[in-house]
């Protein structure tokens, strides 16, 4: 019996991609023969990490596929095809008019992946998503077959790595507050809100900077708004970075004060786990799978007034008490993402449909 993972895009650093290349170590572990076949494979990624999906050899009944669904791709309408036990690991995907104004193809795409979400429905055996907000997407849409829940699995080992000295010098030995939030420049993910947060805070504490970490890739319409609307409020010390190394982001966490997140839509959202990592104190507005993954941590807001969100961002950085009380909270939520338990989660999940759904 063989093991595959499919998916349409293995790309260098992104938490679909890490998560598979963590699952097909485990699976490896597991005993089982495995391999990630995707249509396209980022050149950065080393040799044989992944194998295109036209050199695929033929899967036999026995075997497993497990097919990573998080945007548009033929793949979807292509999978019942496969003469294999199916399993679909579910990260969501983000709704379409978010992206309509700024990028019309992006628009296309996650439509498309919609529909073929719902076209594999009643076609796979079992999913796994990433958090209940996910399970209920996928129920909402009709699935009835068994769904486990189980987080991205974060290989923690990475945020151990050296972070880039360079900005460490810039921005830790001024005695300026660094507010982060990280993640691609994206509608959904509201960087207008988090500026506009930042405008209100900024009035309070002058000796501040907000920093976007996230490239802007295909969402230049979105990125270049953003940048009119902070030339609009004459707001100074926001710091878009494009697309960056791994070692730069790794320093924006090490400088970080705290981290700011208005996002409206997430499957996961995995910075917030790499914040609870870093021991930076998270605010965040409470939408799709934000609580889900805080767990009881962090500070929720529960609606996206930027007034109220600079207010509870002042007290954070005023308040020692607090601020110790919420980093404590996140470090233990953090323990439930420990890789060991996510990876036995995982193993646990894969035996189950092994064994024809007997836990």
């Amino acid at each position: 019996m063989r093991i595959v993972q499919l998916l349409t895009t293995l790309s260098f650093g992104d938490a679909v991609s890490n998560d598979t290349i963590a699952l097909r170590d485990v699976i490896a572990e597991m005993g089982y023969d495995t391999a990630i076949y995707a249509e396209n494979i980022d050149p950065r990624l080393p040799k044989r990490t992944a194998i295109q999906v036209q050199d695929m050899p033929a899967l036999k009944a026995e075997d497993i596929l497990l097919y990573h669904k998080s945007t548009g791709t033929d793949l979807s309408f292509a999978l019942e095809r496969f003469p294999c036990r199916k399993c679909m690991i579910y990260h969501n995907i983000t709704p379409p008019e978010f992206f309509t104004p700024y990028n019309s193809a992006a628009a296309s795409l996650t439509q498309y992946g919609l529909e073929g979400v719902k076209h594999l429905r009643g076609k796979v055996e079992y999913c796994m998503a990433d958090s209940p907000f996910n399970k209920q997407n996928l129920r909402d849409m009709g699935y009835t077959c068994p769904i486990d829940v189980r987080p991205i699995l974060i290989p923690f080992s990475d945020y151990e790595k050296k972070p880039d000295e360079a900005i460490l010098r810039k921005y830790s030995q001024d005695g300026w507050t660094n507010i982060i939030f990280v993640g691609r420049i994206a509608p959904n993910k509201k960087q207008e809100n988090v500026i506009r947060t930042f405008y209100h805070y900024k009035k309070r504490n002058p000796k501040s900077r907000l920093i976007l970490v996230g490239s802007y890739q295909g969402m230049e319409n979105y990125y270049e708004r953003l940048q009119t609307y902070v030339q609009a409020l004459e707001l100074p010390d926001v710091i878009f970075t494009g697309h960056i190394k791994f070692a730069e982001i790794l320093a924006y966490y090490h400088i970080a004060d705290a981290f700011l997140c208005m996002s409206e839509h997430e499957g996961f959202c995995v910075p917030l786990v790499e914040a609870m990592f870093f021991h930076v104190p998270v605010i965040a507005y409470d939408t799709s799978a934000i609580a889900s993954t805080l767990g009881g941590s962090g500070l929720l807001l529960r609606d996206n007034d930027p007034l109220e969100a600079a207010m509870l961002l002042e007290r954070l950085m005023q308040d020692n008490s607090l601020r110790e009380q919420v980093i404590a909270g996140q470090e233990r939520r953090l323990a439930d993402f420990r890789y060991e338990t996510i990876r036995e989660q995982f193993t646990a999940y894969l035996r189950y449909f092994i064994d024809g759904g007997n836990k």
